[in-house]
This record gives structure tokens, sequence and C-alpha cells, in this order.
């Protein structure tokens, strides 16, 4: 009886010094130190060339944001909205540089969270995407050159038979139809390559938003912001209201965005707008 006993006291000790040694060694596939290290982050994809939206500089001036992968900062109001949206949410937030066409694909391969890019909530896109309430509201409005023989246009008939482009696959370039006997070239991939299609007297006619077009007119003083007063662009209203676009069905990722859009009012957002306009690399 006694040896059985001492058996079993030496089985234990044994066992106790097993499973010490266990506890000592590594953890497989790093599961458990992943969550021990992880960190909460937001990654929102946009251009970074779509200017007083977003942007690319060569450095963190005016709390620009590093762009992940390369040696760039991002800034604008993306870039103040985002911060807010990520730091009430408790998270870090990382910017992802991404072409136009390629953010919603982003979003639906995982590669991004969200895209706060100046994305208008279009039916089309709803397809694709959910988006948040509205982050900024924006009239489109054409551009031409003061010297232009469009300059004192005050209507759509008034811009009859001019050469006119915009941004590829937006309702900028979609609008441009309403424009009679209009002479549509290509659309082009970037904003900054619009501007410069007008400025370079390839285009007579752009069609923006109007704070791009407030930030082009800072940079460039020919340029001119037509009044289309007496016959406008007839835009449906989800291309004027912009969302934060989200993978679709990402329900809590929606409702947290959603709950600090909420905070943020009509007056913080046109401040943090008019913030953008003024510190633009060309202003």
């Amino acid at each position: 009886m006694k040896r059985n006993w001492k058996r079993l006291l030496i089985f234990s000790a044994v066992l106790c010094l097993m499973l010490s040694l266990a506890a000592c060694g590594p953890k497989e596939d790093g599961a458990d130190q992943a969550t021990d290290n992880q960190r909460k982050v937001l990654r929102v994809g946009m251009e970074c060339a779509y200017a007083p939206f977003n942007w690319t500089q060569p450095d963190d001036t005016n709390g620009a944001v590093p762009i992940v992968g390369t040696k760039d900062y991002a800034n604008g109001y993306d870039i103040l909205y985002a911060s807010k949206v990520a730091e009430a949410m408790g998270y870090e937030l990382e910017v992802y540089r991404i072409e136009w066409d390629g953010l919603i694909p982003a979003l639906q391969t995982d590669k991004i969270d969200a895209v706060i890019a100046g994305m208008c909530m279009t039916d089309a896109r709803r397809e694709s995407v959910d988006f948040s309430d509205i982050y900024y509201q924006a009239d489109m409005v054409p551009l031409t050159m003061k010297s232009s023989k469009y300059a004192e246009a005050s209507s759509l008939e008034d811009l009859a038979g001019a050469t006119a482009t915009s941004q590829l696959n937006t309702v900028w370039y979609d609008i441009l139809d309403q424009i009679p006997k209009a002479n549509l070239t290509p659309g082009i991939d970037t904003v900054p390559g619009v501007i410069v299609s007008l400025t370079s007297g390839k285009s007579e006619i752009v069609t923006v938003d109007m704070p791009t077009a407030l930030a082009a007119v800072a940079a460039n003083p020919d340029i001119k912001i037509l009044n289309l007063d007496k016959g406008n662009f007839v835009v449906d209203k989800g291309n004027v209201d912009m969302g934060i676009a989200v993978k679709k069905g990402n329900r809590q990722l929606l409702e947290a965005i959603n709950g600090v859009v909420k905070t943020i009012s009509s007056e913080d957002r046109e401040a943090m707008m008019e913030e953008a306009i003024e510190i633009q690399p060309l202003s």
C-alpha cells in the first residue's frame, strides 16, 4: 500500500514537471502571441491624388499620415476625417494609396477596412459595398479657363459643342453628356490629370465637385468656376452625397463608424474642408 502511494507521488511530480516545461515552450502557430500583441488598426484606402479630399506629400507637415509601403505621406479632408474616426473608435489609422478603380476591389478582398475617398453613394456602388451615413455633400460644377469663350456661360446651352472631360468612371464624367453636342474626350485617371487637361488647353470644360473646384482655383487663379444658374446639370441625390464605404455585410464596423459620423456636425465638416483647402500643397 505504501509502495502504491510512493508511485503515485512520483507520477504526480513528473506530470507537473512536464506541464511546467510545456507552458514555457513556444506558442503554436503564434495564435496566442498574436492576441497578446494585436494592434487595433483601421486600414483606410484612398487615391492620395484628389485634393482637397486627399493628396500625397513628402513629409508629415500639417499632421500628414504615412502611406503604408511608401516613404510618402497623405493629407487632406479625408485624412482629417479618418483620423477623427479612428481616434474615436480607439484604433490606429493606416492609410493605403490605391487607384480609384481599385478601391472597391480592395475592400472586397479585405486588403483594407474602409474607403474614405470622396466616394459618392450611387445605386451602382451600393450593390458592391455598404455606405456609412453622409460624411460630406458636394455639388458638381463645371470649370473653364478665364480666357475661354465659355467663361461667361450661365447655362448648359451656353456650353454647347465644348470639348469636355473629367475623371474616368465617375459621375463627373457621366453628367457631361447633358451638355448639348459636347465633344467628349476619354476620361482621365486622376484629378490632377483632369486639371492639367483644362489648363493645357486640351479641354475647354471639365467637371468636378465644388471642394475640388475651390482647391483648383486656389492653386491656379486662371481657372474659373461656372455658375450655371440658368440651367445646370441634373444630378441624383446619391451623386452628391458622399459616404465611407465598408465591405458589404460588415455591420459591426459600419455601426461603429456611423456612431462617430453622427457626432461630426456639418459645421465641423466645413471647417475641416476649409483647413484642407488652405493647407493643400499648391495653395
